[in-house]
């Protein structure tokens, strides 16, 4: 398959196309295929410069743009291959997790819901701005897909929403307090880092103790800026990217 492709890769150098954007088209074209879909290394840099007779720049800046497009990834003394496919999520405007799913094409499934009424620690309290006295409900759910779970949310639910820990929780969180208890979901802030895993995480996403986590904070208000839900969130990081949509001013 690898001395196929590479007889094949041809360019055309009296094209008014630039020569990096050709061999950007190829790129795209030669990482459909099921071999390199199944994991196997991409020609090395040198290799397809000769063969397309031009410069290891102008190749290294058409595999630049695919890697930036989370389409390839490079390993340093391996070689450079197709990227898992992952799930990039916007920071330009928010949605639910199923909403985000949904327009991915991805059915979920439910490995666990639990809820409890809890004790707020004070980050709860500060983010719900509600008497440490009072007990807030805790919703547990660990969701993925056929393959696995993919990510474990905790979420606090300010009491004024009206949930009672009793509620069909497969449905979407944010229908549910819409429809059934008339408070919308319209402001989210979010924080975002890199954590890794400990025992406890590795357990829930079946991953080793030390892998890396994407790690998100949100704080949920309503139309009048009251806090409603105070969410974390842990992604298996090997199934997400977070893309984010900065205008200058």
């Amino acid at each position: 398959m690898y001395e196929h492709t590479m007889t094949d890769l041809k360019i055309d150098h009296q094209s008014p196309i630039p020569l990096h954007m050709q061999v950007e088209n190829l790129l795209r074209e030669l990482i459909k295929l099921p071999d390199y879909q199944g994991g196997m290394l991409l020609p090395n840099e040198v290799d397809l410069a000769k063969r397309l007779g031009i410069s290891r720049d102008t190749v290294r800046q058409a595999t630049n743009k695919l890697s930036h497009e989370n389409l390839l990834v490079r390993k340093k003394g391996i070689g450079t291959k197709v990227a898992t496919n992952k799930v990039m999520t916007s920071l330009s405007s928010w949605y639910s997790f199923s909403d985000e799913m949904h327009e991915h094409g991805i059915t979920l499934i439910n490995y666990e819901i639990n809820t409890s009424w809890v004790s707020p620690y004070e980050e709860i309290v500060q983010a719900l701005e509600i008497p440490e006295i009072d007990k807030v409900l805790k919703l547990e759910r660990l969701r993925g897909t056929e393959d696995g779970p993919t990510v474990y949310f905790v979420s606090f639910i300010h009491p004024r929403v009206g949930l009672t820990g009793e509620e069909d929780f497969t449905r979407h969180l944010y229908e549910i307090m819409e429809a059934d208890h008339s408070t919308v979901a319209t402001i989210s802030k979010e924080e975002i880092k890199a954590i890794l895993a400990d025992d406890s995480l590795s357990e829930k996403l079946a991953i080793q103790p030390g892998s890396p986590v994407l790690f998100r904070k949100r704080r949920v208000y309503d139309p009048g800026g009251r806090p409603i839900e105070f969410n974390l969130g842990f992604y298996k990081a090997e199934k997400f990217t977070y893309s984010i949509d900065i205008e200058r001013k």
